[in-house]
């Protein structure tokens, strides 16, 4: 095995367990949330922001109500190409992005597959509210997270070019 290979294993399994981790602290978090705010209790911890449960049947910053299942199935096919593109990954924050960003999407994905009206037809669980920016959540987090690293791996692939 070259050390080119190893890198590159290195580098996925890396990002195999960025997966993982966002995948588990999602759905970990979630489940509190459920247990313990269902009743409609509202957590405050700080300044404007609290734990506050709401359910998100549509796409980010609650647009596409009612669209849940297509932007279930279309994040699932947006999960095997980011999954695919680590075979090529050569930058390690093009990496630490896909970990992220496909945790994040398999946690709402989860969330569309097993919530409420079953396959597809559940909503995602958002909590984090910070009352002047939409509810979102642990998965949401990563995604954005993600995309940022993805941003700097483009950059930084343009650079060494």
């Amino acid at each position: 095995m070259t050390d080119v290979t190893a890198t590159k294993n290195a580098s996925k399994a890396i990002a195999y367990w960025l997966i993982l981790a966002v995948v588990v602290a999602d759905q970990l978090t979630k489940q509190w949330v459920l247990n313990a705010l269902s009743d409609g209790k509202v957590v405050k911890l700080f300044w404007t922001l609290q734990f506050n449960l709401v359910f998100n049947s549509g796409m980010a910053f609650s647009q596409g109500q009612g669209v849940g299942r297509i932007i279930g199935v279309l994040a699932i096919f947006v999960v095997i190409g980011l999954l695919m593109s680590l075979r090529d990954a050569k930058i390690f924050a093009t990496t630490i992005g896909t970990g992220l960003l496909v945790g994040g999407a398999t946690g709402n994905i989860l969330d569309r597959l097993f919530r409420d009206g079953g396959w597809m037809g559940g909503s995602v669980v958002d909590f984090i509210d910070l009352q002047w920016f939409p509810v979102f959540n642990v998965a949401d987090s990563a995604v954005t997270i993600g995309a940022g690293f993805l941003i700097l791996g483009a950059f930084m692939t343009r650079a060494r070019s």
